[in-house]
């Protein structure tokens, strides 16, 4: 049976939160917020390229909280109000941005983490499960792919995306402030479902971005333009040591299931939940039920 853990009879609306706020992590600076009791444990979302910490949302997070979890989300690197570098010429590496994961913990004073990343979140993940399996208690990853070799070819991106990949939308002027929002929603739109896209969500989330965002047009670069890891980590995923669940959206266009599947084949004891049409975005609403019993049932351990 679950545990009864402290929170499991909180409203969200009744989840202590602290506001955004700087600390000093792995050397720079970094913008977080956590949700729940500082005695609960603590599950750290990391988020996918280009994404600021609203790619976990709020009320995901609150309710993810009054299950008895202290829910960390923050900017990584060039989003949000975390420390930014000129546009299209990030000063960093991936394997910096794992280590930005444990160093968060570190200035947060938790010695052990149950992390939860989307898409590089979840390559960073899976890189920190690796080089600092000691910090990991769980991993869930969501929407993502083998951060290291499967001994098997994996399927392509779907043909939309890979259309655009070969032939990207132009940029849009970075300082009219409708015109970046338009920018993001059509993003997502790319990505997500047809049946899992809510524009009016999308809209909503991404004028929130772009108003709180020190550089917005940084945030959509530099993670796709990352300096090269002089020694990067290998990942096999035989290594992971950490109880691993995989959550993946039978419709994602950009790692399609067979990703999923490797990364449940590859990790020992591993579980599969798969979300039915959802595409390549953090899970939509209507499977919150779904994805916060699994997370909760997954994370109920020490």
């Amino acid at each position: 049976m679950t545990r009864m853990t402290r929170n499991e009879a909180v409203s969200p609306a009744d989840v202590p939160r602290t506001p955004a706020h700087p600390v000093e992590a792995n050397g720079v600076r970094l913008c977080v917020q956590t949700f729940g009791g500082e005695a609960d444990p603590t599950v750290l979302l990391i988020c996918g390229a280009a994404s600021p910490m609203e790619g976990w949302d709020e009320e995901f997070c609150a309710r993810l909280a009054a299950g008895g979890r202290r829910v960390v989300r923050y900017d990584p690197r060039d989003t949000g109000q975390s420390v930014t570098s000129p546009a299209g010429a990030p000063d960093y590496t991936f394997n910096d941005l794992a280590a930005d994961a444990v160093g968060l913990l570190d200035a947060l004073g938790v010695d052990r983490a149950h992390l939860m990343g989307i898409s590089m979140g979840g390559g960073l993940a899976q890189c920190v499960a690796v080089t600092s399996p000691e910090r990991v208690a769980t991993l869930t990853l969501v929407s993502t792919s083998p951060a290291g070799p499967t001994g098997s070819e994996l399927s392509p991106p779907a043909e939309r995306l890979r259309a655009s990949f070969a032939d990207p939308a132009p940029e849009p002027d970075w300082s009219d402030r409708d015109a970046v929002i338009g920018y993001l929603v059509a993003g997502e739109r790319l990505f997500a479902a047809p049946a899992s896209f809510d524009e009016e969500a999308a809209r909503e989330m991404s004028g929130r971005i772009v108003d709180r965002s020190t550089d917005i047009e940084a945030a959509s670069k530099n993670h796709w333009a990352l300096r090269e890891d002089e020694k990067p980590v290998t990942v096999r995923l035989a290594d992971v040591a950490a109880p691993t669940l995989v959550l993946h959206g039978t419709e994602d266009p950009l790692f399609p299931l067979d990703h999923a599947r490797a990364l449940a084949e590859g990790i020992p004891d591993a579980r599969l939940v798969t979300l039915d049409g959802v595409g390549h975005q953090a899970p939509p609403a209507r499977v919150w039920d779904t994805v916060l019993g699994a997370v909760l049932r997954h994370t109920d351990r020490n």
